[in-house]
């Protein structure tokens, strides 16, 4: 009798053993410093187990986990270089996000889920994107803006940020400020900008033909320049997301029945475009016949669709 209870026993015991090794063995990521000696299934595994354990039960990131596969493969980094990483990306670890460095330091915004984010920097002078982390591309005024002390995300734009040496000029107050500047019988002029103000862009285009920044305008320090007949007023850039301003457009056109694409650059930081006036007869149909190549920066027309796009 007593020999039939200690096997009942003993076999319990093992049996709860067998039920906790499974669960022991995934709540701790462990990984060895040279991620390269792992298959790109185990590093994704322990990464995304990392992320996890540092976020709470939160799921990395797509854009977030392909960077650091990519940085292992490209750059060797080690496995605790990404744990730090990680806990940078996620803030203090108390549940704060990027709470800003000390001013002369980059700062991390990051979009997660598309959701748009606030991002102190405690910096005086206005920012620029140092290295971008996300696949989709980080636009100022379409998927970033910045205001003093603060840098806001959104649409999974996900970066880094320094501090530059441009100031708010007075208090940042830019949205009044313009400037026009003509080229005159198609003749290369320059106008003078304050730089301090931010960077130029064609608040509204005044002449026939189509303003198109590094094609017949441009910037320089302190001056603007235009050409072969471009004439427009200019004001400041990332004053908003995108749609700023409401002159801007840009007339695209592609030969009947060329099932080719004839592309034409749009400027992004005025938004994602869309047809204004359309030239031929309801041929420009969105992803048909025409689209917006958000890395080329560039809209496409093909078959025929003729029209005049702006901001949304």
């Amino acid at each position: 009798m007593n020999k039939a209870v200690m096997k009942s026993l003993c076999a319990l015991f093992l049996a709860l053993l067998a039920s906790h090794a499974p669960a022991q063995v995934q709540t701790r990521a462990y990984a060895p410093e040279n991620l390269r000696t792992l298959t790109v299934a185990e590093q994704t595994r322990v990464i995304s187990l990392e992320y996890s354990e540092q976020s709470r039960g939160r799921r990395i990131p797509d854009d977030q986990l392909r960077f650091y596969l990519d940085q292992v493969r490209l750059s060797g980094w080690p496995f605790s270089r990404i744990k730090q990483d990680i806990a940078t990306s996620l803030g203090s670890g108390n549940g704060g996000w990027n709470p800003g460095p000390a001013p002369g330091r980059t700062v991390r915004c990051e979009s997660v889920d598309q959701r748009e984010r606030s991002c102190q920097t405690g910096f005086a002078n206005r920012v620029r994107l140092s290295r971008q982390l996300s696949s989709g591309a980080c636009v100022e005024g379409q998927s970033w803006q910045q205001q003093p002390g603060v840098i806001r995300v959104r649409n999974g734009c996900r970066g880094e940020f320094v501090e530059t040496s441009q100031g708010w000029g007075n208090g940042g107050g830019n949205s009044g400020y313009t400037v026009t500047c003509a080229s005159e019988d198609a003749r290369y002029r320059t106008c003078a900008w304050d730089d301090r103000r931010g960077r130029p862009v064609v608040v509204q285009n005044l002449s026939k033909a189509q303003c198109r920044e590094g094609n017949n305008w441009g910037h320089q320090r302190n001056l603007i320049w235009v050409n072969h007949g471009c004439r427009a007023r200019f004001g400041v850039a990332g004053g908003g997301w995108g749609g700023g301003n409401p002159g801007y457009s840009v007339q695209c056109a592609s030969r009947p029945g060329d099932p080719r694409l004839n592309r034409c650059r749009w400027d992004a930081r005025q938004g994602r475009p869309r047809v204004q006036q359309e030239f031929s007869q309801g041929i420009c149909v969105e992803t048909r016949g025409w689209g917006y190549d958000a890395n080329r920066q560039e809209i496409w027309v093909r078959g025929g669709c003729n029209a005049r796009f702006s901001a949304r």
